[in-house]
């Protein structure tokens, strides 16, 4: 996957679209990110003890990494990524749009 941790994404799709935010968790198997606030859903708890009361927890669901783009540090604007070999051989991460290292 060409997302990582701590990247800043653009939502492309769904409730949230426009919105950005920082991704917090990969699965890189199911191809899903989560995104920090973004698509939010609820779980429900059933009491555990008798006189104890349900809860309802609200957490960041995985998106698909499709309906996200990575943010360009440099131009503030959404970009693809692609990868350049430097001399010493390390393959880096860098913005299609402005060619700067992400």
């Amino acid at each position: 996957m060409k997302i990582k941790k701590n990247d800043k994404v653009k939502i492309l799709s769904g409730k949230d679209k426009g919105k950005t935010g920082k991704v917090m968790q990969i699965f890189p198997k199911e191809k899903k990110v989560v995104v920090e606030g973004l698509n939010m859903r609820y779980k429900h708890l059933r009491p555990k003890k008798q006189n104890e009361k349900g809860q309802r927890i609200e957490y960041a669901a995985p998106l698909d990494a499709s309906n996200v783009m990575v943010i360009d540090d440099k131009t503030g604007k959404q970009s693809r990524v692609g990868y350049k070999i430097l001399a010493n051989k390390e393959k880096i991460r860098i913005a299609k749009k402005s060619g700067e290292t992400i």
